[in-house]
């Protein structure tokens, strides 16, 4: 199959064409040929968009789907056309499924089902057994079959020694480990941040320092142990500083921030409204200027959806018992285009999360592998249901003024458009 792609706005800081409108041809899943002009013959499948614009394929690091054991949220198999249309070529799918993702079986189960799919899918494994906090998982087995990473979704690891060994055991093969930011101890039965908001809606606070504490504990083991660190989805000021001051001593730690926590504060609660209930929870409107900052200096290395598909019946319950939780792949590159620059954004969502996470990055040039995200930056509209792919519609910006439009993604000899 032959695509051309016709005055494509080419968004790669890596790729000769960077900042330059082209046609790009592509064969066979290679970029065969760029230049201003190419003439379209009879047997080529032709795109030409308002606004074209072509990135490297996004990556997004933390993605929730419900198989096996929830497929009523979401399925693998659609959840990868979801995140295609949303313009995502490759997904980490976190192992929060029934049974969790903790041995080498349940990794293969994951990526013999994405097989044949335009969007790539990756397997976090669990850091312990059932992910249970107890015992470490079978984590060289599971890198073996596929997995690229290990944590315990949004469940932090509360014994120190279990997270020192697994710094230590994982530089036996170059494996890379997750560390989930919260102090259960802390934070208590929290559901919201902990201030102004909490207090005059009676609803229990989750201090910044929960997220804090746990940090500057998994920063301190680190600098003992060695290894690699990621740290998913932070959410405080200070969160940022500690990771900053880490990185100046040279400890070799990442970092990610959920997409709604640059965009959104806890002054959206007042509705009561259980699909704002997330985890780690909508921070204060300091906590988001820090988190922007800590993105444009590089403290911060990549931005995630944190798409967690919930079923309605977890959802439209009274905010305390809500499961935590939101979908985000459709809404990502909408709230990110609000928020960002084009450059930041394609840093965060493919560059730098592929470098970390050990995924083949392209570029955008002639005898390169097209691996594409194709959008266009302009135009603002105003998120509804009607936008949702996904099987669950728990989403937390519904009704919010987005900017931009995702068109789709070429990636494995396949052109996916968002109808």
């Amino acid at each position: 199959m032959t695509t051309l792609l016709k005055s494509a706005t080419i968004i790669d800081a890596s790729s000769p064409y960077h900042q330059q409108t082209k046609d790009i041809l592509i064969t066979d899943g290679i970029i065969t040929k760029i230049n201003d002009t190419i003439t379209s013959k009879k047997e080529y499948q032709v795109l030409k968009l308002d606004n074209l614009h072509v990135s490297t394929g996004w990556f997004d690091t933390s993605v929730s789907f419900g198989e096996p054991g929830y497929e009523e949220r979401e399925t693998v198999k659609h959840g990868l056309l979801v995140a295609a249309k949303s313009g995502f070529t490759a997904v980490a799918v976190n192992p929060n499924t029934n049974p969790v993702i903790d041995n080498k079986s349940a990794v293969e189960f994951l990526i013999n089902k994405a097989n044949g799919f335009a969007t790539n899918l990756y397997p976090i494994g669990t850091l312990t057994q059932q992910s249970k906090g107890v015992e470490m998982a079978e984590l060289y087995d599971m890198q073996q079959s596929g997995a690229i990473a290990f944590g315990d979704y949004n469940k932090p690891i509360a014994n120190d020694n279990l997270l020192k060994v697994a710094l230590l055991y994982t530089q036996n093969f170059n494996g890379l480990a997750m560390s989930f930011p919260k102090n259960n101890s802390i934070a208590g039965e929290g559901v919201v941040n902990e201030g102004k908001n909490s207090t005059l809606l009676g609803l229990k606070g989750i201090p910044a320092l929960a997220e804090e504490l746990q940090i500057s504990r998994d920063l301190f083991l680190l600098e003992y142990t060695g290894g690699k660190l990621h740290i998913p989805t932070i959410s405080t000021k200070k969160s940022v500083q500690l990771i900053k001051d880490a990185k100046k001593k040279g400890l070799d730690v990442t970092c990610s921030v959920a997409v709604h926590n640059l965009f959104l504060t806890d002054d959206e609660l007042h509705d009561f409204d259980g699909n704002k209930k997330v985890n780690p929870p909508l921070r204060a409107l300091n906590d988001t200027k820090a988190l922007i900052k800590g993105l444009k200096d590089g403290t911060i290395d990549m931005i995630t959806s944190d798409h967690n598909p919930i079923d309605i019946e977890h959802k439209k319950v009274e905010f305390s018992a809500a499961k935590d939780g939101t979908i985000g792949l459709e809404s990502a590159f909408g709230v990110l285009n609000s928020v960002l620059d084009l450059e930041t954004i394609v840093n965060c969502l493919s560059n730098n999360p592929k470098e970390r996470f050990g995924i083949e990055r392209s570029v955008i040039k002639e005898n390169e592998k097209a691996n594409l995200s194709i959008f266009n930056p302009d135009g603002s509209y105003t998120f509804s249901e009607e936008n949702i792919i996904s099987t669950s519609k728990n989403s937390i910006f519904l009704d919010k003024e987005l900017k931009g439009k995702v068109y789709g993604i070429y990636n494995n000899n396949q052109l996916i458009l968002n109808s």
